[in-house]
């Protein structure tokens, strides 16, 4: 393949099917088709970096390695400024059971029951990590965040993980609430694709129209 075209292929190093439709969603308009890494029965990596980005790089690396083929993983969480940061890099495992999303929420809100509004602000962080191959010395990263509130009680039922607890000042509801073209545009994890998208149509002109 030439150094300045994107393979067609670009393996999504994630079993979650939510974070599938978003980066299906967000790569529509190009000729690159994102391929889940559960189509090569690739399961998921062993998470034990202690920052998203360390987590990001694993996850990618773990799917290049197995699949032969570039891979994008996505790391991203909840930091709540009350809980000192927690979830962060545990979010999705934050009730100790791996993608329990009502039990992670409930585990919120019972840790700030008695928190008055003004102090429940928080953020969405991800980072990206695009791999060529399992020996990619240069990892392309990039990073972007999403400030918030959260709520006393879930409110939505559109987005998944923390999006029914997370409210959105700008929009005046939370990230449950926003229809997916809307929060595909300005979701912590929005911005950091177009930031990678912006990135990779710099490195790899030929391959955008």
């Amino acid at each position: 393949m030439p150094a300045n075209l994107l393979p067609s292929k670009i393996v999504l190093a994630s079993n979650n099917a939510g974070k599938l439709r978003e980066f299906s969603q967000l790569f529509s308009e190009t000729e690159i088709n994102i391929i889940p890494q559960s189509q090569f029965n690739v399961k998921d990596a062993i998470e034990d970096g202690l920052s998203f980005v360390e987590n990001a790089i694993i996850k990618a690396r773990h799917a290049a390695k197995i699949t032969q083929h570039p891979a994008i993983a996505d790391d991203s969480g909840i930091e709540i400024d009350a809980l000192n940061g927690e979830p962060g890099i545990y979010s999705a495992r934050f009730c100790g059971e791996h993608g329990n999303d009502k039990g992670h929420n409930q585990l919120v809100l019972q840790k700030m029951k008695n928190i008055p509004h003004e102090q429940r602000s928080a953020r969405f962080q991800c980072v990206l990590a695009y791999l060529r191959h399992e020996n990619d010395p240069t990892p392309l990263i990039c990073q972007a965040s999403w400030e918030g509130f959260i709520l006393p009680g879930e409110s939505g039922s559109n987005g998944f993980g923390y999006d029914p607890l997370f409210y959105v000042p700008e929009h005046q509801c939370s990230s449950a609430e926003l229809s997916k073209a809307l929060k595909n545009k300005i979701s912590h994890r929005g911005k950091a694709l177009q930031i990678l998208l912006a990135t990779l149509q710099e490195k790899y002109p030929a391959s955008f129209h």
